[in-house]
């Protein structure tokens, strides 16, 4: 497994009124973090919050192309970004004890934080398809270029994980500086991963390792997780 040190390339925030960051997604031009009460969009650009939209918001948070996904407390939910109407509900694997949650090829994926998971779900029903087990708390997911990664935080200590999405072994690990927590993870599709940092409402932006002729290339498809 190869380990080294994550490169933090920009901090964002802390925002007004957003106490802590609970999870990230991205939608190919904002990225979206969740702050408890609301789900507010961040240009990465600027660094300026350029509208947020009032939704239960205390976990993972997810963009499937058209329509946000966000977790709130034991339920997954479906929301229209354009309005801010919940489309609809879908009960989340860990009925509350859930974090990160990630949009890849027409399921969600969803990390269980203290149950140390990550649940693959059919987005409609809740239903799950699959489970990965880790030997560390969960606390954001995302797929970037066929590659699943996850983030943890434990203690004083965050990592970004890559990992084998069929057995959940561990091939690579980004370190993060020593009490720069973790709480939601996403890619951007190309060379940035933005993550969540909790209680300290900061956005981070972290360069994802460079991937040979390939790095920088985008998947085509904005992909969460957190997030959360």
């Amino acid at each position: 497994m190869k380990h080294s040190a994550a490169e933090i390339l920009r901090e964002y925030g802390p925002f007004p009124g957003a106490d802590r960051v609970n999870g990230v997604t991205f939608d190919g031009q904002h990225v979206w973090f969740a702050s408890g009460d609301k789900l507010s969009a961040l240009d990465p650009a600027s660094g300026k919050v350029q509208r947020s939209i009032d939704v239960a918001s205390h976990a993972g948070t997810a963009f499937d192309g058209k329509h946000l996904f966000q977790i709130a407390e034991d339920r997954i939910q479906k929301i229209d970004p354009k309005t801010g109407r919940v489309i609809s509900t879908i009960p989340a694997p860990g009925n509350g004890g859930d974090s990160g949650l990630a949009w890849h090829e027409g399921t969600l994926w969803v990390g269980q934080h203290r149950g140390r998971k990550i649940h693959q779900i059919d987005p409609e029903t809740g239903a799950i398809l699959r489970t990965i087990e880790s030997n560390r708390v969960v606390t954001g997911v995302t797929w970037v270029d066929g590659e699943l990664w996850h983030g943890t935080w434990e203690g004083d200590e965050s990592e970004l994980r890559h990992i084998d999405p069929r057995t959940g072994e561990v091939l690579e690990e980004l370190n993060m500086p020593p009490g720069t927590a973790v709480s939601g993870l996403e890619s951007d599709g190309g060379d940035r991963f933005f993550c969540g940092g909790g209680s300290s409402g900061k956005v981070r932006a972290v360069r994802r390792p460079r991937r040979g002729s390939a790095a920088g290339s985008g998947s085509g498809t904005p992909v969460d997780s957190t997030s959360k």
